[in-house]
């Protein structure tokens, strides 16, 4: 299959009722829908102009489009975080458009912000504990769970989260909303203001919360490194579709290339 453009208005081919319901019995089930939707910070004026997503059970899928294309206006939509206008927001068919942040926590869904996404005056364990608020007798259990996939915050369990590095205190962001044991993780912007160095560790620590199960929405300024490991991307652009496909359709599309991703972006 080949990455397609978003023709708004275009009419789509309509498949035949018996190859419909063999196709619906097959398919993954979809954990997170976007569909059509309109929102922004400023009343009257949308930055998402119908922007439609979906996450499978068990995908790592990526967003990515220039700088104002609504990437992490979309993220922060589908979390509550900024009303949705027009459009809705489902998580396994139950509709969660503009719902409070604690209640989809409550359903599974965890999100961590590019900035100020820990408590620097507050330790390691004291960050961590704050994610099992709902639960707080899963503390041990998840923290053991957590310090598999990050054993540097087991060793610093007892530093003050505000003097590491920003790579650590990314990992601690991520192990914090970790704790609250998410189906459906969302990234704003995750390797934003690291070191090439780090931002590898970055997304090699995103791939292994994949593989645990754990489906992932990844918004990212590094285009490349970002189509490089996720399952799907949507590229996104004044606030609408432009490109979707798997990471390697789009990452060796012509037309992503020029528009998106740049020269640099061009794979062997």
């Amino acid at each position: 299959m080949n990455s397609h453009r978003d023709e708004s208005g275009g009419e789509e081919d309509i498949a035949q009722q018996d190859e419909d319901l063999v196709a619906h019995h097959d398919a993954p089930e979809v954990l997170l829908h976007a569909d059509e939707v309109v929102a922004g910070y400023v009343p009257e004026v949308n930055v998402l102009n119908g922007c439609s997503l979906e996450l499978v059970n068990g995908e790592l899928v990526g967003v990515i489009g220039p700088n104002g294309a609504g990437k992490s206006t979309l993220i922060k939509a589908m979390f509550g975080l900024i009303p949705v206008r027009a459009g809705s927001v489902a998580m396994r068919s139950v509709d969660i458009t503009n719902a409070s942040a604690h209640t989809l926590v409550a359903r599974g869904i965890g999100y961590v912000p590019q900035r100020d996404n820990v408590f620097a005056g507050l330790t390691v364990e004291e960050n961590l504990r704050m994610g099992t608020f709902l639960k707080p007798r899963e503390y041990e259990r998840r923290f053991a769970q957590v310090s598999e996939l990050f054993g540097r915050l087991a060793e610093r369990r007892n530093q003050r989260a505000g003097s590491m590095s920003g790579g650590e205190r990314q990992m601690l962001a991520m192990g914090r909303t970790l704790m609250a044991e998410p189906e459906v993780l969302l990234l704003d912007e995750p390797s934003a203001g690291l070191s090439p160095a780090y931002q590898d560790q970055v997304f090699e620590q995103i791939q292994q919360i994949n593989s645990t199960g754990v489906s992932i929405v990844m918004v990212e300024q590094n285009a490349r490194r970002c189509l490089q490991i996720c399952h799907r991307g949507y590229v996104l652009d004044q606030g609408r579709n432009a490109y979707t496909g798997t990471g390697d359709e789009l990452i060796h599309d012509p037309k992503v290339i020029e528009y998106y991703l740049g020269t640099l972006a061009q794979v062997e």
